[in-house]
């Protein structure tokens, strides 16, 4: 195997690996540093030696040789030796047992909802997802992130510690907690699609990650609705990844974009995701953005786009989830189908709630539509003034320049 096919074997092992840790020993937060040991020694040995027949075995009993030995090593040596004796099974140093050979599948699921645990704000939601579930280490989360690694091992810390002594397994009332893990997910994904900060506009490994897991929990549960919904979004959405920047990673508005880079594979899974979820009753709103991102990618050309539907999904969505980004991609819609102005009525409503760059970059591409490119060229300016994003900054100064010229 390749190294980039031995990582993608460690990232898929990570959370059943842990599950059964966790399950045998408790200790989420020792388990888990001894999980990231064991990864780390697979991939520094499996590329010369060849990866072992039964990989996932080889790691657990990597990893319980880890954690029996930070157990045994601890403050209160004697009473940790007797406590890790009697938790460990005869056969941790020798063949997994049998149970291991059929992890249960619910682990990785398990272990979101143990991430994704409400006493965790969502930063800490997010980091503790990419180690414990996604088998990230801390230092790629950290540059993925752009924050120093050691604040990001602090973020990381502070919810194993948050964590600890929670049981282990999927919560009585697990229902109210998947909304949190679903959420938890999109922002990665999100993040990775779209980079908030830094010199590149996409972070694929992040994006591709939040998809990875998304594709976990729906293999766990198929018959969840949002939970197919925030799936086939994420297909439809990465599905235009290689039309979204040019060759010197410029961002390509998405009217710009030639539409034959898009994966038609992936479309064609995202749509199928979501027709089949629409069908089985009332919408929820990841189902709803996915219809949306559907009728963006089954359009031939930007003028093919059917606006008046995406409009009236829009106004589906906003009445579920009235928050300032629904609201303002609402209004760019109201502009395609009533006109400029009337997208501009609408921005002007969401002048208080959305205090980044996105407010004046829809309001600099309304007012070029409307024939005021001096008050379009300020809005460009002044939206470029306020993203952290490099690429985003170049582009819109670039619409600015242009006006002036």
């Amino acid at each position: 195997m390749t190294t980039p096919e031995i990582e993608d074997l460690l990232r898929r092992h990570a959370p059943q690996v842990l599950g059964a840790l966790v399950r045998r020993y408790g200790h989420f937060d020792a388990a888990e540093d001894a999980v990231q040991e064991a990864l780390l020694a697979a991939a520094m040995r499996w590329p010369s030696v060849g990866v072992p027949g039964n990989p996932r075995g080889w790691l657990i009993r990597v990893a319980s040789r880890r954690l029996t030995d930070a157990l045994r090593s601890a403050e209160a040596r004697r009473q940790r030796e007797e406590r890790a004796a009697a938790l460990t099974p005869r056969d941790a140093f020798t063949a997994p047992a049998p149970q291991e050979r059929a992890p249960r599948e619910d682990d990785a699921l398990s272990l979101l909802f143990l991430c994704c645990h409400p006493d965790l704000a969502p930063p800490a939601q997010i980091a503790l997802t990419l180690r414990a579930v996604g088998g990230l280490t801390t230092a790629e989360i950290a540059r993925a992130y752009l924050v120093p690694e050691a604040t990001m091992a602090q973020r990381i810390n502070r919810a194993k510690q948050k964590v600890r002594g929670v049981r282990f397994g999927r919560p009585e009332r697990w229902e109210q907690r998947l909304p949190s893990v679903l959420q938890t997910l999109y922002l990665i994904f999100n993040e990775g699609y779209t980079a908030t900060s830094g010199a590149a506009l996409q972070r694929r490994d992040l994006a591709g990650e939040a998809l990875r897991l998304t594709r976990t929990v729906h293999r766990l549960l198929p018959d969840d609705g949002e939970v197919t919904g925030l799936l086939a979004l994420m297909l439809l959405t990465d599905a235009r990844r290689e039309a979204r920047t040019g060759p010197d990673g410029e961002l390509v508005p998405l009217d710009e974009q030639d539409r034959a880079r898009w994966d038609r594979a992936a479309i064609e899974e995202g749509v199928a995701l979501v027709t089949r979820a629409l069908s089985r009753g009332r919408p929820g709103p990841y189902q709803l953005r996915a219809a949306i991102a559907a009728v963006h990618d089954e359009a031939p050309t930007p003028e093919a786009t059917d606006w008046a539907e995406i409009l009236g999904l829009y106004d589906v969505l906003v009445g579920l989830v009235p928050g300032p980004v629904e609201r303002l991609n609402r209004a760019v819609a109201v502009a395609m189908v009533h006109g400029p102005r009337a997208g501009l009525s609408e921005l002007d409503a969401l002048a208080d709630e959305l205090r980044d760059h996105r407010p004046d970059a829809v309001r600099g591409h309304l007012l070029e539509r409307a024939g005021e490119p001096e008050a379009a060229r300020a809005a460009y300016e002044s939206a470029a003034d306020r993203t952290l994003s490099l690429p985003e900054q170049r582009y819109l100064r670039s619409r600015a320049a242009r006006l002036s010229d």
